[in-house]
């Protein structure tokens, strides 16, 4: 790679994420929203349309612009961006899903590794795979025949991590690519390339976004010419993000250093608090909260390190991931709590700045109706805290009387 041969290249994260795109930069601060979906042309054009199509070492430096399927100047910018913090070619989608089936559509998979995460991803595999003999096998499975290995990590929606080196070395020795979705934890978090991995995905929608108000996905990759024809394929798919989206997810990364470290550490400490409740004897109390409401707590700072063996600390480099799940007594006690809560708002999704409870069921059909998954924002922790406490007092007491 040239110019993103490491995560951070040459100057560090907050500075990269403010001006990694500043050759694209006109007379504004701020840019505009570009609405248009096709461009003046000039004269003397800079190269040729089968150039454009062709040779991706001139699109990707070049300020013209076509037709906005093809490119637009605020998406131009985001992947330029994204790369740089990433360490490789970033291509920006529509939405996360789009960029699960444009990964799909390159490395045409005849055999896929795969265990549990996300349900939407299994939804694109049984998708793709229509008419195409496609083999299955658990991560754990003899890797014959397979190609393709898919690991979330952090997973959803406990929040743990997996071990990315053992599954780029297992798919590796095959012949295979190693694609790691890392939404739930992007950089400073994680940098999935230094554990082995090809191909990393992101639900922007998510952390990237971090305001809940786009929908976009991110590929990224390690050569250019894969880049390029990763292009290809959304020019005749026409899976590409929106003018808005793209100018709203620019807009967020310039704080992505700054809103991502708060929200691990804020899930980090709520994550061990609820883990102590959890593990507090029933008809005993922690901090006013009785044991036995709280069966189990999930996230990537509670898994057992090992000096001698793996360590997620040392994967997640710059902290765990900011949501987590909780198993909770009852489907009652789970349904209840997300709506007994002042500043977690009930609703599916995460990543956002402010934090976010759902009863996972609700959304991911096949869940335990128990688990409850949490996305911690940038509220102070103490407020967040008390909000949970208040709330589970109220439901062990009521569960109490019952």
């Amino acid at each position: 790679m040239s110019e993103s041969s490491t995560p951070k290249g040459p100057l560090g994260l907050a500075t990269n994420l403010l001006h990694a795109d500043d050759q694209f930069h006109g007379p504004e601060v701020s840019p505009s929203i570009s609405v248009t979906t096709t461009f003046r042309q000039s004269e003397s054009p800079e190269f040729t349309g089968e150039d454009f199509l062709q040779r991706p070492e001139l699109v990707r430096g070049s300020k013209v612009d076509v037709y906005s399927r093809i490119s637009q100047s605020v998406s131009t910018r985001v992947e330029h961006v994204l790369s740089k913090i990433n360490g490789g070619y970033a291509i920006t989608y529509g939405s996360g899903l789009a960029a699960v089936y444009a990964a799909f559509t390159l490395l045409q998979p005849r055999g896929i590794a795969i265990r549990g995460g996300y349900h939407g991803v299994h939804q694109i595999i049984e998708t793709y795979g229509r008419d195409r003999d496609i083999k299955i096998v658990d991560l754990d499975d003899d890797f014959e025949g397979i190609d393709v290995c898919w690991v979330e990590t952090p997973l959803n929606p406990t929040g743990e991590a997996r071990n990315l080196q053992h599954y780029a070395d297992k798919i590796h020795s095959c012949g295979g690519r190693l694609v790691v979705d890392a939404t739930f934890a992007p950089p400073p978090l994680q940098y999935p390339f230094k554990w082995g991995t090809d191909i990393i995905m992101h639900s922007a929608t998510k952390y990237l976004g971090g305001h809940s108000d786009l929908l976009s996905g991110v590929l990224i990759v390690k050569t250019l010419e894969e880049w390029g024809k990763l292009r290809l394929d959304r020019i005749a798919l026409g899976g590409v993000m929106g003018s808005l989206e793209s100018w709203l997810l620019l807009r967020s990364l310039r704080t992505l250093h700054l809103r991502i470290p708060r929200q691990s550490s804020n899930a980090t400490v709520l994550a061990q608090w609820l883990n102590k409740i959890a593990s507090t004897p029933k008809g005993q109390s922690f901090e006013g909260v009785v044991g036995g409401v709280i069966k189990k707590v999930w996230h990537s700072s509670l898994q057992k390190e090992d000096a001698s063996a793996w360590s997620p600390s040392q994967q997640m480099e710059g902290g765990h991931s900011p949501t987590f799940a909780i198993l909770l007594e009852s489907p009652d006690v789970a349904s209840s709590l997300p709506l007994s809560l002042k500043y977690f708002i009930a609703a599916t999704s995460l990543g956002g700045v402010e934090s976010l409870i759902e009863q996972r069921v609700r959304s991911s059909p096949g869940e335990d109706p128990r688990l409850v998954r949490i996305s911690v924002g940038v509220e102070d922790i103490s407020d967040l805290k008390e909000d949970l406490r208040s709330a589970l007092q109220v439901l062990s007491q009521r569960g109490a009387k019952l």
